[in-house]
């Protein structure tokens, strides 16, 4: 499914460059779960960027389901990013002035799905998460548990071959990390 081969991102030059990646190589089968582990600084989060198709390396090889991605175009990348991979950020990148069920929508929107089928799947997801009743809740109205949990259905949506999660359950009570973990495993 994903494959990296010596993957290396520097950010900036010269004296003040800062490798992020050094010769990453790695192999992740469809059906696998993975945890990306280390310290603040560490580079898991530009690791994700890359292999979520939002930053590109600057040396090495990336493969997903036996394509290579470091080749591809800005519009091919966009494609295989809404397609077949679903983000879930530290930051959750919801969007103020949509509601909890319109920011689930979006990656639908984005895909061409018609608008009744994208409000089916939007809403049947934020039920499994437990938010079918805020649907109409913006982001600020709303706890940053239930924030997440909106995250974390948006990036479902597309019903993925990939999700790439940072720090998935950080804002989850006890109770409500399982179900999430649950519901990853299930898929």
């Amino acid at each position: 499914m994903i494959r990296v081969e010596n993957l290396v991102k520097i950010y900036g030059h010269g004296e003040a460059a800062v490798k992020a990646l050094d010769n990453v190589t790695l192999e992740i089968k469809g059906g696998e779960f993975v945890a990306v582990m280390g310290p603040s600084g560490s580079g898991k989060s530009t690791f994700l960027s890359v292999l979520g198709c939002l930053e590109r390396p600057t040396a090495g090889k990336y493969y997903f389901d036996g394509r290579e991605v470091t080749s591809l175009n800005e519009d091919e990348l966009a494609a295989l990013r809404n397609q077949q991979i679903g983000f879930v950020f530290q930051t959750f990148n919801l969007l103020p002035r949509f509601n909890v069920l319109r920011n689930v929508e979006l990656p639908l929107i984005y895909a061409g799905i018609p608008q009744k089928k994208r409000r089916e799947r939007a809403t049947a997801l934020l039920s499994r998460v437990g938010l079918g009743h805020r649907l109409d809740y913006k982001p600020a109205n709303i706890s940053g548990g239930e924030q997440q949990r909106v995250a974390i259905a948006r990036a479902l949506v597309n019903d993925p071959a990939v999700i790439l999660a940072d720090e998935p359950t950080g804002s989850l009570d006890s109770r409500r990390s399982h179900e999430i973990m649950a519901l990853f495993r299930e898929l």
